[in-house]
C-alpha cells in the first residue's frame, strides 16, 4: 500500500550509532526529507567535573517523512542510514499527531534539557505513558539505553 501512496508518511530509521542528528542533517539537505532526530542534553560528573552531553533521545533511530514509492530507495542509500525499520513485512510508521506532538516537545532545536537532579534513592512517580501514575523508587542512573531504573512494589498497585 505504501509503494502505491503518494502522500509522505513518517517512519523510523535505523542510523548509525551516535550518528543519528547528522544522518538527519544529510537527509534535509540532500533530498529536503523532512526530519526528526531529538536529542538530550544533560550534565553528568566526571574527573574534571560537571560535563554537558549532548546524546540521541533515541539511540540508533530517527524519524523522517517521505513519499514511500517516489523515495525510499534515495532515504535507505544516505549517508548514516542503516535502512527503514520493519516488524516482518509491516514498515514501521508513525502518526502525524505523535510527531507534532515529539516535535512540539522537542522544540525547532531538537533538543530537551533533562534535569539531572534526579538520584538514587529518590521517589518517583511515573507521570505519562502506559505506567503513570505508578509510584517507584530511583534505583539506577544508566546510560542513553535505559535512562533511568525505577524499582515499583506490585503490591500497592490496584
Amino acid at each position: 500500500m505504501l509503494a502505491l501512496s503518494n502522500d509522505p508518511v513518517w517512519f523510523c530509521l535505523r542510523a548509525e550509532p551516535k550518528r543519528e542528528h547528522l544522518a538527519a542533517v544529510a537527509l534535509r539537505r540532500r533530498f529536503g526529507i523532512e526530519c526528526l532526530s531529538p536529542r538530550l542534553r544533560f550534565r553528568k560528573l566526571t574527573q574534571r567535573g560537571p560535563v554537558w552531553f549532548v546524546e540521541a533521545m533515541f539511540p540508533g533511530y530517527l524519524f523522517a517523512k517521505f513519499v514511500y514509492g517516489e523515495q525510499h530507495r534515495a532515504v535507505e542509500s544516505s549517508h548514516g542510514i542503516r535502512g527503514i525499520v520493519h516488524f516482518g513485512d509491516r514498515l514501521a510508521t508513525l502518526s502525524e499527531d505523535i510527531m507534532v506532538a515529539l516535535q512540539s516537545r522537542v522544540g525547532a532545536e531538537e533538543i530537551v534539557t533533562v534535569d539531572s537532579s534526579i538520584k538514587i534513592g529518590q521517589p518517583v512517580q511515573i507521570t505519562e505513558g502506559a505506567f503513570q501514575g505508578l509510584e517507584g523508587v530511583v534505583t539506577h542512573l544508566l546510560p542513553a539505553k535505559e535512562r533511568v531504573r525505577v524499582l515499583h512494589d506490585g503490591s500497592h498497585s490496584e
